[in-house]
């Protein structure tokens, strides 16, 4: 008898232990974001309220740099369009272009390992020199896109020259650059459960019933982290506008982040520059918001309800 009393008290004393191991581990995760996340953040908010050149003292100003990018401010407008329909265009290209192509990987095919790596090496290649080598493609006189044009008879287009297309252009590279969804979506098809296939299959379920009602739910956790993923990158995009627009043609491409890159390296306005950065950050903050709330709605978790 004494020895049943005895062991919620050991087993109490073993939780106790074990919370404290798990606290322990998770001290330098902690300092991670303190250092790495939260003080930066404040400090980028607290720069944001001074007038500073990064040369001498900042000036208090309060949120006057706020009212100036709202009220002032020629490219703010134009930087929130762009930005937006850049991630848009992008994020979309890129969740169907990789859930296609790891469909096809994840079918027994010869030389299938060589073909996943294919898929995956331009995600890990220099960003810079990925875009420049997709200028030499998209040249308005001799490069390779406007050749097949002129082939088939069709005008050449100035695929980053004219602000139509300039957008567009730009997100074909996202989406072809997106080997990292491709390799976490591969992974997420492959626990998905083949009794599920096999059971529909018997029940007469054609391949795209298949994918519409099992291979699409047993997935969605992955493409929710996918998603969020490839939007917060996509809403950050400040690599196209250095190596090929320099925010143009006019200022169709001049992204947030190259409005900020602009404003804090090229003028030196760093308070200036730290106000656009929240706004960003806003921006981000707005459309996760959204994407969790949503969520509730269509993520399915094997095993359980829906959450």
């Amino acid at each position: 008898m004494e020895t049943i009393n005895k062991l919620p008290k050991r087993r109490s004393r073993l939780h106790k232990s074990e919370e404290r191991v798990a606290y322990l581990c998770l001290i330098p995760a902690f300092l991670g974001l303190i250092f790495l996340t939260y003080l930066p953040l404040a400090g980028v908010l607290g720069i944001s309220l001074t007038n500073w050149t990064g040369l001498k003292r900042p000036e208090w100003i309060g949120f006057d740099n706020y009212v100036k990018l709202f009220t002032a401010d020629p490219y703010l407008k134009d930087s929130i369009i762009a930005t937006i329909y850049f991630a848009v265009l992008s994020v979309a290209g890129s969740m169907i272009y990789s859930l296609f192509i790891a469909m096809l990987l994840n079918r027994k095919i010869p030389g299938r390992g060589f073909f996943r790596a294919v898929f995956y090496v331009p995600y890990v290649l220099p960003a810079v020199a990925i875009y420049v080598g997709w200028s030499w493609l998209y040249e308005a006189n001799f490069g390779f896109f406007n050749f097949l044009l002129s082939e088939i008879g069709l005008n050449k287009i100035l695929f980053i020259a004219d602000s139509r297309y300039v957008i567009p252009s730009l997100s074909l590279i996202a989406v072809w650059l997106a080997g990292n969804l491709i390799v976490i979506f591969l992974a997420g098809l492959q626990n998905v459960p083949g009794v599920y296939h096999e059971a529909a299959e018997m029940d007469g379920a054609n391949g795209w019933q298949r994918f519409l009602h099992i291979t699409l739910p047993c997935m969605s956790p992955i493409i929710f982290y996918n998603l969020l993923m490839s939007l917060i990158a996509n809403l950050q995009v400040i690599t196209p506008a250095l190596a090929l627009t320099n925010g143009g043609p006019g200022n169709s491409s001049r992204f947030m982040t190259y409005l900020m890159y602009d404003q804090a390296f090229v003028n030196y306005k760093l308070g200036y520059a730290c106000a656009t950065t929240f706004i960003i950050f806003a921006i981000l903050a707005a459309f996760t918001a959204v994407l969790f709330k949503t969520s509730n709605r269509w993520i399915f978790y094997e095993g359980g309800d829906d959450r």
